[in-house]
């Protein structure tokens, strides 16, 4: 039941399961660690719980990675630098890992806002599928990439559109009007701008392989983040003395000094909270670079799994912490979600067809 091949459907199935679960996990406890202390919830302010989620997440991340050595890449070829040789697509990974330290933090400070995991994840999700899509058409358009989308990914890009805008465009009394919070799109911005660069380089690295070159994404994670964290700690430094060098008292800064130098009495735990979302990058990075699929299908398969998962939270956030109950607009998003993942489960049989005919995959 659980032995499948690599670039199978069984596998695919295998990665978006474990990508639901820990990001139900990763939903719920955003809300459960910022609830109000008044209510009976640890009450960390959102600088807090931002820092002490990355932290876990990324000691979970990049521990795996180190621990199993996955940084030994198997590249198209090794690059001379005097007596150092190093894989030459280090040049570019280490990008990503930049923009990935970039991703980490703005999407848990899109959790924070106030609006519902749901919503939230439909906002960032349907902009994630918007870029695998026009990566697609970029890389085709180089050469790069020589398969085609099917018109049923075309067909479940545009359902997936349409969930988005159920919750960007209907606000109705007492909701939070994102379009006109110059936060919200700021983070929104520096989401998008970081992914778009960042799934660029995954599908270049995935479809650039030379012949006989294993497609090691296990080696490109790692890599990934050994960069990431580095960026994140690079920057953690600066952020946490910003205020004295600059003599500022900017609330946000005193937050992030005050989050290491008087920490919250359930720091700990806001850490090991993030373990979930340090799961979530394996998946993650595993489903975007899924063999022998357009960056368009495994957007969606990354994406729509993580629209379902905040169904999920949503729905439990309410039962258990009092959190606000799903709209009427977050269940029609819901069914333009579910009409997406029918054109991709079509997409995918054909695909999966296609690729036994060119021997890209062996199916047991």
């Amino acid at each position: 039941m659980w032995k499948t091949t690599e670039g199978s459907t069984g596998r695919l199935i295998q990665l978006a399961a474990g990508y639901f679960t820990f990001y139900v996990i990763t939903g719920i406890t955003v809300k459960y660690f910022t609830g109000s202390a008044s209510t009976g919830f640890p009450g960390m302010n959102e600088i807090e719980y931002l820092i002490y989620n990355t932290i876990g997440g990324n000691l979970i991340a990049l521990s795996v990675a180190v621990a199993l050595r996955w940084y030994r890449i198997k590249s198209n070829k090794l690059i001379r630098l005097g007596r150092l040789h190093f894989p030459q697509e280090i040049l570019y990974i280490i990008p990503s890992g930049i923009c990935t330290a970039v991703v980490i933090p703005t999407t848990t400070l899109m959790y924070m806002l106030p609006i519902s995991v749901m919503v939230a994840m439909v906002i960032m999700r349907a902009s994630v599928i918007i870029i695998s899509r026009l990566v697609d058409a970029v890389q085709i358009k180089q050469g790069i990439l020589k398969k085609s989308v099917y018109a049923e990914e075309n067909y479940a890009v545009l359902f997936a559109l349409l969930a988005a805008a159920m919750n960007i465009f209907w606000v109705g009394a007492g909701d939070f009007d994102f379009v006109h919070s110059t936060a919200a799109l700021s983070v929104l911005g520096s989401y998008i701008v970081a992914y778009s660069i960042r799934i660029y380089i995954m599908n270049y690295y995935k479809n650039t392989r030379a012949q006989g070159v294993k497609l090691d994404n296990n080696g490109f994670f790692a890599v990934e983040q050994i960069a990431a964290t580095s960026t994140m700690v690079l920057a953690g430094y600066a952020l946490f003395n910003a205020a004295e060098w600059f003599q500022s008292s900017n609330v946000q800064l005193l937050h992030f000094h005050d989050s290491f130098t008087d920490a919250h009495p359930m720091w700990s735990w806001g850490v090991i909270a993030g373990f979930a979302y340090g799961m979530v990058a394996f998946f993650s990075v595993f489903i975007f670079m899924f063999k022998g699929r357009t960056a368009t299908f495994a957007g969606l398969v990354n994406r729509l799994t993580s629209l379902v998962a905040g169904t999920a939270a949503t729905l439990i956030s309410f039962f258990l912490f009092q959190g606000r109950f799903p709209k009427m607009q977050d269940w029609l998003s819901l069914v333009f979600i579910l009409i997406a993942v029918w054109f991709l489960s079509r997409a995918e049989k054909k695909r999966t067809q296609e690729l036994v005919m060119t021997r890209e995959i062996e199916v047991k």
